[in-house]
């Protein structure tokens, strides 16, 4: 199942998100995760990694994430 990091602004509302493609892909999110939570200085920057089967639902079981969405690259 692919897997999803989503890198959330609490006070801009800017979102990040990786996709991570294949089977292995929630694990590959995962790790990802850990490795930006150990490197983050910023408290207003919430990180969580998801398994799903497409960016669509992740967008509608997160959607608290993407309201009022200010993508970044």
């Amino acid at each position: 199942m692919s897997g999803f990091v989503v890198e959330y602004n609490r006070r801009t509302r800017e979102v990040r998100v990786t996709e991570f493609l294949g089977s292995a892909g929630h694990r590959a999110a995962l790790r990802r995760r850990l490795e930006l939570e150990a490197m983050r200085t910023d408290s207003d920057w919430e990180i969580a990694s998801l398994a799903s089967d497409s960016i669509e639902t992740v967008r509608r079981t997160h959607s608290r994430y993407f309201e009022g969405e200010r993508a970044s690259a």
